[in-house]
Order: structure tokens, then sequence, then C-alpha cells
């Protein structure tokens, strides 16, 4: 489990196909107190570290995974940064909301200006997904805890203040991006029962 508190941007060094995807993301982590089959969510997909070095890890990634994430709309350039998040500890501070690091689907950037300090970025949220999004809710993007301003449809706005920005890869985004986009396992439970209580 995370908490959509990003502690480190990483970057691709190095992208091996073969059936799966291997990467080698470079990191800021102190790998002495990384174990091999640690979890680490990358860009918001919890993935498993099969080796390490001193300032890297390694991980595998599925073609299931690759088909459900940013990571088959985009790629993983060598040099792409990516958000970080290791798993929770017993005892850490629970500051963004919970999330699993299973992506859910991919949202496109619609719209992106500022608006005062902060700049709104509007997505666009696969249809099947867009009922379980809602003002003043959270949703994990690219694995960064965030509010919903608005909803339309199945357009949806975030405000990311300049701290965000600062601390995340948010800055590198431009229109028509695909994010991961997991949404808040609350709103999930919420709408079932609404489901259920109306059958």
């Amino acid at each position: 489990m995370f908490t959509g508190i990003i502690t480190d941007i990483g970057d691709v060094r190095q992208v091996e196909l073969r059936g799966d995807m291997r990467a080698r993301i470079g990191c800021n982590y102190d790998m002495e107190h990384v174990d091999i089959g640690a979890s680490i969510a990358c860009d918001g997909v919890c993935l498993t570290v099969i080796a390490k070095g001193d300032d890297w890890f390694d991980v595998d990634i599925s073609a299931e995974t690759i088909s459900k994430t940013n990571i088959g709309k985009n790629g993983w350039a060598t040099g792409q940064r990516l958000n970080l998040e290791r798993a929770l500890k017993v005892g850490d501070e629970l500051g963004g909301h919970i999330v699993s690091g299973h992506i859910d689907g991919v949202a496109l950037i619609d719209d992106i200006r500022d608006e005062g300090d902060s700049t709104r970025v509007t997505f666009s949220a696969p249809e099947n997904l867009a009922r379980f999004i809602a003002p003043k809710g959270s949703v994990a993007l690219n694995g960064t805890s965030l509010t919903v301003n608005d909803v339309e449809g199945n357009r949806f706005g975030v405000n990311l203040i300049p701290h965000t920005r600062q601390v995340t890869n948010w800055r590198d985004i431009t229109l028509g991006d695909a994010v991961n986009l997991e949404i808040d396992t609350l709103a999930r439970y919420v709408a079932r029962l609404a489901e259920a209580d109306q059958a």
C-alpha cells in the first residue's frame, strides 16, 4: 500500500523488451535499506525490486501491466523521469490517501493552464471509470494523491500547487500525455453499495 505522496523522482536508465519488459530505474533512495522483493510505485504502478545497485533498481513489467498503464501508451524512454514512492511501513504518516498501486486505466491531459500560483490540469477519464470520480474526492495520477476540483461528464480537473510540481515529474507534462489513473478505493465501494441499494 502507498499514500500517493511522492518521495523521489527516478529516471529510466535502461529498458529491455523480451516478452515482458525489464527496466532499470535510477533513484536517490539508500538502496542498502531496500530489500529485493520490496514494492516501489513507479508513476503509480506497484512494481517489485528484482535487482539493485547503489543508486538503481531493476523491475520486471508484465505485458498485462503494460497494456493497462501509460507504459503501453507512452513507452518508457531512457532518461524519462518517474514519480517514486516506497511502500508504507507500520507507523508511517498517511499524508495522502490509501493507494494500492494497481492502475485502473489511463487518463489523457486535455488542458493545462495557470490559475494564480497553481496549475489547473484537466483530464479525460475512460467512460467506465468516470462515475467513480467526484468533486473533492481523491484520485491518484501518476502515483500522486490529488484532490478533484470539478467533474463534467468524463472530464475532471485538479490543481497542482507549486510544491507538487517542484517535487514530482508533473513539471514535465504536455497536452495529450497519458497519465496512470487509480480511482479512490472508497469511491469504488460507495458506488458498489449504491448499485446494491438500487437492485
